[in-house]
C-alpha cells in the first residue's frame, strides 16, 4: 500500500504538469494610414508622330509630259521657285494659234468697221438705205465679239504657257512627291508635298474610349520616344468626326507649343495625358491581403483596437499601390504593415500612423 501511494504521490504532478494551460494572446504591433477618398489621375500614353501643321499638295493646272522635277523629299523651297516642269511645245503651238486668231480677227473687225462707217456717211446723204447700214453695223458687232473671244482664247492660251511650270506658294520643305520625270501626268494631280516652315502637330491615332474619358481642352505632353529629355507640350487642335475604317481610332492632331528643333517632321513621339476617374482611395501593396481569394485589407477599430478583415474591390494596380474603388470608407484605419501575423477580432498596439490617422 505504501508503495501504491508513493506511485500515485509522484504521478499527481506530472498529470498536472501535463495539462495545457490557455496561452494569451499577443498585442501585435501594426502601422496604419488613415484613408481618404481622393480623385485619381491616371496617365495614358499614345505613340504618335510629328506632321506638318499644314501640309501643301502641288499640281499642274494642266496636263501633259513631266518634263523634270527640280526638287525631291527633304528639299527646301521658296516661294516662287520652279519646283517641276511639263513639256511646254504643244502650249506654245495653241499659243502661236491663239495669236494667229487674233490677227485674223482683229482684220475682219478693222474692215468691217470701215464699212459700218462708209453706210453711215452715205446714209446720211440719202445714198444708201437704212436696212444696208443696219447689216453693216451688225458686221462690224459680230466681227467685235469675235476679236474679243480671240483675245480671250489668247490669254488663256499665254496662261496656260505659264502653267508647264509649276512653282512654290510657300516656304517650307517637300514631304512626299507622286510623279517622276517622263510620266504623263493629269492636271489636279499632286506632284510634290510641301510642309509649311513652322507650325508642326503631334498626330495620334487614338480610341474612341479614351476620347470619351478625357478632359475638356487637356494639355498634353509630349517627348521623342527615343530621348524622353526633349520634351514639350500641346493642346488638342482636332479631332477627326469619323475614325477609321480599319483600326476604329480616331486621329487627333496636338497643335505644339515652341516645339525643340529635334522635332523633325516624321519623329516618333509619345503623348501624355491624365484621365481622371472617380474619387477612389490608394493604398500602398502590401497593405492588401485575401479573404476567401478576394482582395481585402485589415481595419482597426479605433475604440477596442482590433482589428477585422475588410473586402475591398480594386480598381487597378499601379508599380507599388493598389486603387480601391469599393469597400472602405473615409478615416478608416488601415494596417500597411504587419498584416500577414493578424486574425480577426486580434488586439493590436499602433506604432506609427500616417498623416490625417488618431491614436
Amino acid at each position: 500500500m505504501k508503495r501504491i501511494a508513493l506511485i500515485i504521490a509522484v504521478a499527481l504532478p506530472l498529470i498536472a504538469c501535463s495539462k495545457e494551460q490557455p496561452k494569451k494572446v499577443a498585442i501585435r504591433p501594426v502601422r496604419v494610414t488613415s484613408v481618404q477618398h481622393a480623385l485619381s489621375g491616371d496617365t495614358i500614353s499614345l505613340t504618335g508622330q510629328i506632321q506638318a501643321k499644314d501640309p501643301i499638295n502641288l499640281a499642274f493646272r494642266i496636263g501633259g509630259r513631266l518634263l523634270e522635277r527640280n526638287v525631291t523629299v527633304g528639299d527646301p523651297v521658296k516661294p516662287g521657285q520652279v519646283v517641276a516642269r511639263i513639256e511646254p511645245q504643244d502650249f506654245q503651238n495653241a499659243l502661236r494659234s491663239a495669236e494667229a486668231d487674233l490677227a485674223s480677227a482683229q482684220a475682219v473687225l478693222a474692215n468691217s468697221k470701215g464699212t459700218e462707217g462708209r453706210q453711215s456717211e452715205l446714209l446720211s446723204k440719202g445714198f444708201t438705205t437704212q436696212a444696208q447700214y443696219d447689216q453693216a453695223e451688225q458686221q462690224r458687232k459680230t466681227a467685235q465679239a469675235q476679236a474679243e473671244s480671240a483675245q480671250a482664247r489668247l490669254q488663256n492660251a499665254k496662261d496656260n504657257l505659264t502653267y508647264t511650270d509649276l512653282k512654290s506658294d510657300v516656304e517650307g520643305s517637300v514631304t512626299a512627291k507622286e510623279a517622276e520625270t517622263g510620266e504623263i501626268v493629269a492636271a489636279g494631280r499632286m506632284i510634290l508635298q510641301v510642309a509649311k516652315q513652322g507650325d508642326r502637330y503631334a498626330v495620334f491615332n487614338v480610341p474612341s474610349q479614351l476620347i470619351r474619358q478625357s478632359p475638356k481642352d487637356p494639355e498634353v505632353t509630349v517627348f521623342l520616344s527615343d530621348d524622353m529629355t526633349i520634351v514639350t507640350t500641346g493642346r488638342v487642335r482636332e479631332v477627326a468626326p469619323q475614325a477609321d475604317t480599319a483600326t476604329g481610332t480616331y486621329v487627333v492632331k496636338v497643335a505644339l507649343n515652341n516645339p525643340p528643333d529635334a522635332m523633325r517632321l516624321g519623329a516618333t513621339i509619345v503623348g501624355q495625358i491624365k484621365v481622371q476617374s472617380d474619387p477612389v482611395i490608394q493604398l500602398p501593396g502590401v497593405a492588401l491581403t485575401q479573404s476567401e481569394g478576394k482582395p481585402a485589407v485589415w481595419v482597426v477599430d479605433p475604440e477596442k483596437k482590433t482589428v477585422s478583415l475588410v473586402s475591398v474591390t480594386v480598381g487597378h494596380y499601379d508599380t507599388s499601390s493598389a486603387v480601391v474603388s469599393q469597400g472602405l470608407k473615409d478615416g478608416d484605419l488601415v494596417v500597411t504593415a504587419g498584416v500577414q501575423a493578424l486574425r480577426p477580432g486580434q488586439e493590436v498596439r499602433i506604432l506609427e500612423t500616417d498623416a490625417g490617422a488618431q491614436k
